[in-house]
């Protein structure tokens, strides 16, 4: 009985405790989840699938009737650091097309060439010509293959995208087009004056007290549109919410009247002539929307690579919002159908302040491993002060140093243009910031200019006696760099490998060099 009421005691004093966390996280409303008619167990087990499986989450945020009942954040993610969206900004680019054409700027049967006159190619195909700002946002376009990886290291993206053919007649056939939408951010900037991010400003992302978001842009400076937005995880989950609400914020009109309805129906089905039975079980083949994706359980959602979401469900009245890196996002999405969905209910449940407290507790807590550094190396001493002279690589890499002090190790590298000092914690992330830039899946020639340092957590540990690994985490951005050295005499080998694409060819590069006496 004793150890029952114990038990209770510190359930109750963690109950009372998280409240308070939660609310110095994030500005919306929150509530317990059974009073929002949501099993705390049910989040607590979804949670507990999430560790178990081969999924990377950093963020975790479930609204229920307008109110956060679940959130959190995997150490060394904060609440309060921006992310990487990838094609989860594809849905902002559309929402900002419903602005311009409730202003009147544009129509959505406008054709592409009318706004580039000055950019065509000298022979206008009479696809090219049909073309309008309708198949742009259905990725009805008709290229094939998908032009994006041709596109992005040329400097003019809007007249190599208009150069390129069009096999299919626009609007008859989907496929997915990240060029497509940042023909979109384009138009808004010609018919606007301004980028989209700017343009959204008044109009989204102020009246949702968004704010320190930033955006990439193309070599001519235009909002990437079809990627590249970076904003918080309430962000996104306030985005989300604003479409359950149908444009609605604060008792005040936001979106244009109809614009929700308009932009999250399905407009093309992705694959007809797959089986009915695949269909079925499949998040992308339930149709395509205004940059949006229809789901299973008649819900709808804006997603980024590798598992970056907006979910609007609208039988449910919730939202989740989601940052994570996963090769398997349809995996994540099965996660919250067979679990987060089962433990949603009509009405309010019976308060259960145990599994409450158990459901905060473990929220508080999340974090990803780091690997404990239990291991010394008679190999630091040969290394510890040193500089190694690298071999010419792709990278421009030209020489790695070697500090260990005060349970760190501390690595300058030395490219052809800049130097980078990096501070990696032994079993504990070190937090900072750099310049240097990690792991991207979108490569070329777009600027980042004016955007600001990235930040990282790093971490260090010895494998074996000659093999010291390093950990850099880009902690706004889904991806991780591993950077594993071996050193051998006085010879080091150097692979450099990011956290996803790792089979595919040259995403592992391997330097070798030479310590400089």
């Amino acid at each position: 009985m004793l150890m029952k009421q114990s038990v209770f005691f510190l359930a109750a004093l963690l109950l009372l405790q998280a409240p308070l966390f939660s609310q110095t996280k994030t500005s919306l409303p929150h509530s317990t989840p059974e009073a929002e008619g949501v099993s705390a167990r049910g989040i607590t087990t979804f949670l507990d699938s999430v560790a178990n499986s081969k999924h990377e989450f950093h963020s975790f945020m479930l609204l229920r009737h307008g109110k956060v009942i679940a959130e959190g954040w995997w150490n060394p993610y904060r609440a309060d650091l921006k992310h990487t969206l990838y094609s989860l900004s594809k849905s902002f680019t559309a929402t900002a097309v419903g602005f311009a054409k409730a202003e009147g700027k544009l129509s959505l049967d406008d054709t592409i060439v009318s706004f580039f006159p000055d950019q065509l190619p000298d022979t206008v195909s009479p696809y090219l010509s049909q073309l309008t700002v309708k198949d742009l946002l259905t990725m009805s376009v008709g290229q094939e293959p998908d032009p994006t990886g041709a596109i992005v290291p040329d400097t003019n993206w809007v007249r190599r995208f208009l150069a390129l053919p069009i096999a299919h007649q626009p609007g008859t056939t989907f496929l997915y087009n990240s060029m497509a939408t940042f023909m979109l951010s384009a138009i808004v900037q010609k018919v606007t004056g301004e980028k989209v991010m700017d343009y959204l400003k008044p109009r989204l992302f102020e009246p949702l007290e968004i704010t320190g978001i930033d955006w990439e842009t193309s070599p001519k400076g235009i909002n990437t549109g079809g990627w590249g937005l970076r904003l918080k995880t309430e962000d996104i989950a306030k985005f989300a919410q604003l479409f359950l609400q149908k444009g609605i914020w604060n008792g005040k009109r936001i979106l244009p009247q109809g614009w929700v309805e308009e932009a999250s129906t399905a407009k093309i089905i992705q694959h007809p002539d797959l089986p009915q039975a695949k269909r079925d079980s499949s998040d992308w083949e339930q149709g395509y929307c205004y940059q949006m994706w229809r789901c299973r359980h008649n819900a709808y959602r804006g997603d980024g690579a590798f598992g970056q979401y907006a979910i609007v469900m609208p039988e449910e009245d919730a939202v989740i919002a989601i940052t994570s890196e996963t090769a398997d996002m349809q995996g994540e999405l099965n996660l919250i159908w067979n679990i987060l969905l089962p433990a949603m209910h009509k009405g309010k449940l019976p308060a259960d302040k145990e599994a409450d407290a158990v459901l905060q507790q473990k929220l508080a807590s999340l974090a990803l491993p780091v690997p404990e550094n239990h291991l010394t190396s008679a190999t630091l001493k040969n290394i510890n002060g040193k500089t190694f002279n690298i071999m010419p690589n792709d990278k421009h890499i030209q020489t790695l140093s070697f500090d260990f002090k005060n349970n760190k190790c501390l690595l300058t590298v030395k490219t052809d243009t800049a130097t980078y000092n990096l501070s990696f914690g032994a079993g504990k992330w070190e937090k900072g910031e750099t310049t240097m830039r990690g792991p991207y899946l979108v490569n070329g020639n777009h600027s980042l200019a004016g955007l600001p340092a990235f930040k990282i957590a790093d971490d260090y540990t010895w494998m074996d006696d000659n093999t010291l690994k390093l950990v850099m985490r880009y902690i706004e951005s889904p991806h991780t760099e591993t950077i594993t050295c071996h050193f051998d005499g006085k010879a080091i080998t150097v692979d450099l490998k990011p956290s996803f694409n790792t089979n595919a060819p040259g995403a592992i590069v391997t330097l070798k060099g030479e310590r400089k006496e």
